[in-house]
């Protein structure tokens, strides 16, 4: 008779509810009642190559019916063959053939990959081939992935790593969603987890057999300590300053400044192409225009804004409320003054930018660049003095620019890179980086659990262990990997229970 806390924890395991039963199904179902999914892999539209993936217990017949032949290749190798339509015998394509045999393949199932002609015809023939075989049935999307983590090949950190490798545009995206995928983030939480497995096994069984006085001396001491550890491993990692975060989403970058200063003709400029409309009137811009920039290998989204001033007409009025709200939450602040328009003195630029900045953000503090445009119609020696006083006041990193010219840009992006590279940091750096929100929501909740740990221990031993095991529950909803079974393994393998 299992001891009344270890009958609590394998009651739990057996819930009777939807997800339950659907996990239990996929894990139990013999893998010759799986269907067989089929897609194509590589992108849509004409190309050289296209390639077509199956996975499932029926890719071998498949690949048998689609090539006429009974023998398949050899495993992970590239063969010739001609790819006929098995209804009707007809050469659809003459292509490239691999067989994976599971589970030595990505989804961990049995696998094939047709490497075919990119035409339209081509591609529409053999998938309409597929179709019409027994077993086999158009994938879902991101179905291949999904039983690639079903199967164990791949953990949810992975699988998102992945994701983001597919959809990186920049090379620090690529970087850091490579690194992600190659299970470096899932290893460390996955540590993580394990220590808390450890020390979770520890206190339960002290709570279940230290009137039998099998354990060692100072078992609950190494816990506190482990616990400590992690704790404080937990929050460095939180306070990483959104570093992957940024990379994964783009850092927001908010073009601000009064009205006529050049704002629009700056995004066009950055943006190489007409994205908003250019006006000598004032109030042009009424709302947020946006577009997708890679600086300096970093991810940026550029937003123009309205130009921030008084006004009675009612729709630029709230293209003033949309431009301060976007500055309320900028990553980054463009501030746009006419360089003609203000005195080269510390004190007119700091209360020029005051202007821009949302209310209580000292200029020092704000992550900003300041961007004096129209520098062609400076007179000869005055823009020497307006950088020097950006230099004597307490002001952010400031350059001259003409959107008309383009003279300054190169010291623009210059100084806009060095102020993404300080924020995002270098991926392969250091340890791997939180990227996703729910990554920070889980970790969030894991280390309350372990502060609440240390509130418990001297009350409740029972109720600590609990808070132990919500945390460890929220790691494993980072990496997709649950399991109380792996408690009871390390109670037996360090304790001897019962000897």
């Amino acid at each position: 008779m299992w001891p009344g806390t270890w009958r609590k924890v394998l009651a739990g395991l057996s819930p009777v509810s939807g997800a339950a039963v659907r996990v239990v199904k996929w894990l139990y179902c013999p893998v010759g009642k799986r269907d067989t999914i089929f897609a194509l892999s590589s992108g849509h539209g004409k190309c050289g190559v296209a390639v077509i993936r199956t996975s499932g217990p029926a890719s071998g017949a498949a690949l048998r019916s689609l090539t006429g032949q009974q023998e398949l290749p050899r495993p992970r190798a590239v063969a010739l063959r001609r790819i006929h339509d098995p209804s009707s015998a007809e050469t659809l394509d003459r292509g490239l053939v691999i067989w994976f045999p599971g589970p030595h393949s990505f989804t961990g199932e049995d696998c094939s990959e047709l490497h075919i002609h990119g035409g339209p015809a081509v591609v529409g023939g053999v998938l309409q081939a597929l179709g019409r075989l027994p077993g086999l049935r158009p994938a879902d999307p991101g179905e291949f992935t999904k039983r690639a983590f079903q199967n164990g090949k791949l953990g949810l950190t992975e699988v998102e790593g992945l994701g983001d490798l597919i959809h990186a545009e920049t090379e620090a995206q690529r970087r850091q969603a490579l690194r992600q995928m190659e299970g470096e983030l899932g290893q460390l939480y996955q540590r993580w987890s394990e220590e808390l497995t450890k020390a979770l096994a520890h206190v339960e069984a002290f709570i279940d057999f230290s009137e039998d006085d099998n354990l060692e001396e100072g078992v609950l001491s190494r816990v506190d300590a482990a616990v400590q550890t992690l704790e404080e491993e937990v929050r460095g990692h939180l306070q990483d300053g959104r570093r992957g975060e940024w990379l994964r989403g783009g850092v927001h970058v908010v073009i601000a400044g009064p009205t006529n200063a050049g704002k629009s003709s700056l995004l066009n400029l950055l943006c190489q192409r007409p994205a908003a409309i250019v006006s000598p009137v004032a109030g042009t811009t009424r709302d947020v225009v946006e577009s997708a920039l890679n600086i300096g290998g970093y991810p940026v989204v550029l937003s123009d804004t309205a130009g921030l001033r008084e006004t009675q007409d009612a729709i630029e009025r709230e293209g003033v409320s949309r431009a301060r709200e976007r500055l309320q939450r900028a990553d980054v602040v463009l501030a746009v003054l006419a360089a003609v328009d203000v005195a080269p003195e510390p004190g007119c630029l700091a209360e020029a930018l005051r202007a821009i900045l949302p209310p209580g953000v000292p200029a020092r503090q704000a992550p900003c660049v300041l961007v004096l445009n129209k520098a062609d119609l400076l007179e000869e020696g005055r823009g020497g003095a307006l950088l020097g006083a950006c230099g004597e006041g307490a002001l952010p990193p400031a350059c001259l620019l003409s959107c008309k010219t383009g003279e300054g840009v190169d010291s623009l992006l210059s100084l806009l890179g060095t102020q993404l590279e300080q924020m995002c940091g270098d991926p392969l750096a250091g340890s791997p980086s939180l990227t996703q929100a729910r990554h920070r929501l889980h970790l969030t909740s894991c280390l309350g659990s372990l502060g609440r740990y240390h509130g418990y221990k001297s009350l409740d031993l029972v109720l600590a262990a609990e808070e132990l095991r919500l945390a460890r529950r929220h790691l494993g909803k980072i990496t997709g990997r649950v399991s109380a079974e792996e408690i009871l393994d390390i109670v037996f393998r360090d304790f001897c229970v019962g000897k």
